[in-house]
């Protein structure tokens, strides 16, 4: 193509005749930040009669996505990616742990080999819709399931494959984390849009706590109690609501009895090497937790048990010594898993579904089914967002505690005074159009009513309607009404009673 002072313009992008007679439209798009190697775009158009004008409209398309930087810049595979965000992101120990398992689990051996350019919302919402299937994304093929790698003698234990699917929250967590990986890969450009976002993930579960109810926490509570410095935990789960981490992680400089006052401030976790370490709490806050008398007498023993073992021993208190440890001197806490193995140990022996972190459950509920508000609640779970979790994780409690202050409020309120009977009822319609035949003459003294029967008919109404207007004018001294006769208009008639 020559421009205006006569040199010949190079044309950008190139259009080559594959072997198959197909076109491939390729467009130069930088340079790949992570190989370092020239990045090209390319598109083949198959063979036809217009193959040649289709590649000509690819060639302005690409190159409009590269004007506009629209295109991807890298052929990096999504587990590039993964191991690149993770390496930038600024996330907690536990948190990461979390993360990287999941994504090793399910993200990497299904989608890592794919390049993030060729990744969207179609293909995520089919592997999700696969993992909501089968959390081994078997593809619906029967196989064994081996209990070892490599050649084996098969046991009872290798047996076939049994679809599970995974919970709808853990596909969420899923989506949640290559949306974070996804939205770095956009501010990075490697590609242009976030697939993630027009991905619709599975809808959040309904929150459903089931904390144990009254006379099965009295029975854990007293199965503990075999144990008293065991009994001692559990009562102090059940009292304060702290997470098992924050229970493990507890010290002794952390309670003040005299006060009656408890500071969570440290959670322990296990790192990747299965280390016991500790960190912040969950929402990074410390929060002071008031105790009551009883809860305060528990720790009080507590602590002298723990003063006589010390003794014993021949060793000094140390009031950074943990408060529950599996040690005798209480020189290391408890691992968070071990609190959850041995709570799931004492509810099987007592033949109840529960778990440590029901014992959380049943400390907010009762506390919402006492009437306590909901951000007082919040602030001794240590839940953030000012109320808004408790809210959203004990609405059906804190409806109930609801209906209960109606009940509560309508007990207290003055009596109801006596509603008093519309004019216009239908047995007052009545005896007022007798008392007008009395009044005028129709109806001469002496003279028999009509029938119940007949007034009722004449009126539409109900015999016992017409019995309340007969009555009613018998009371103001109009009519006489005597067992089995009709009733008659009295001869000499009282002045009229205004009604």
């Amino acid at each position: 193509m020559a421009s205006s002072n006569g040199r010949t313009k190079r044309q950008r992008g190139e259009v080559e005749t594959l072997p198959s007679g197909s076109l491939r439209v390729k467009v130069y798009a930088g340079v790949d930040p992570i190989s370092g190697k020239r990045h090209y775009l390319t598109e083949v158009i198959p063979a036809g009669r217009t193959a040649a004008k289709e590649a000509e409209k690819a060639r302005t398309r690409l190159l409009a996505q590269v004007d506009e930087r629209r295109n991807p810049r890298t052929r990096a595979t999504l587990d590039q990616l993964l191991d690149r965000w993770l390496e930038v992101a600024d996330i907690e120990a536990t948190t990461r742990m979390g993360y990287e398992n999941k994504l090793n689990k399910h993200v990497r051996p299904t989608l890592g080999k794919l390049p993030v350019g060729r990744l969207d919302a179609e293909t995520l919402e089919s592997f999700y819709a696969s993992l909501r299937r089968c959390r081994d994304w078997c593809g619906g093929k029967a196989f064994v399931t081996h209990r070892l790698k490599g050649e084996h003698t098969c046991t009872a234990r290798c047996r076939p494959h049994v679809c599970k699917p995974l919970s709808p929250s853990s596909v969420r967590q899923i989506h949640w984390i290559l949306s974070g990986a996804l939205s770095r890969a956009v501010r990075w450009r490697w590609i242009a849009v976030n697939p993630a976002a027009q991905a619709e993930p599975p809808a959040p579960p309904h929150p459903d706590p089931q904390p144990p109810n009254p006379t099965d926490a009295a029975r854990i509570i007293t199965e503990s109690w075999r144990d008293p410095d065991w009994g001692a935990l559990v009562w102090l789960a059940m009292t304060t609501g702290a997470r098992r981490g924050e229970l493990a992680a507890l010290r002794w400089h952390h309670l003040d009895l005299a006060a009656g006052v408890l500071t969570l401030r440290r959670s322990a976790y296990l790192d990747a090497d299965g280390a016991l370490q500790e960190k912040d709490t969950k929402t990074h806050q410390q929060r002071r937790v008031a105790l009551d008398p009883e809860t305060v007498a528990v720790l009080t023993e507590l602590h002298a048990r723990y003063v006589d073992r010390l003794a014993q021993l021949d060793a000094t208190p140390d009031p950074a010594d943990y408060v529950f440890s599996p040690e005798p001197d209480n020189s290391r806490g408890y691992r968070p898993d071990t609190i959850t193995q041995r709570y799931g140990r004492l509810a099987k022996r007592l033949g109840i579904d529960s778990h440590i972190h029901a014992l959380r459950h049943y400390s907010a509920t009762e506390l919402i089914n006492a009437g306590v508000d909901v951000r007082t609640v919040a602030g001794r779970l240590g839940h953030g967002g000012g109320g808004t979790t408790t809210l959203r994780v004990y609405a059906a409690w804190l409806s109930e505690s609801d209906q209960r202050a109606a009940g509560t409020l309508a007990a207290r309120m003055p009596t109801r005074p006596t509603s008093t009977t519309p004019p216009n009822s239908p047995y007052r319609v009545i005896a007022e159009e007798l008392r007008e035949q009395i009044r005028t003459g129709s109806l001469k003294p002496g003279e028999p009513l009509p029938t119940v029967t007949e007034l009722a008919a004449a009126h539409g109404a109900s015999v016992g309607t017409a019995h309340r207007a007969v009555a009613l004018l018998a009371a103001d001294g109009l009519v006489n009404v005597s067992r089995g006769r009709r009733a008659t208009v009295l001869r000499h008639r009282p002045p009229q009673v205004l009604t």
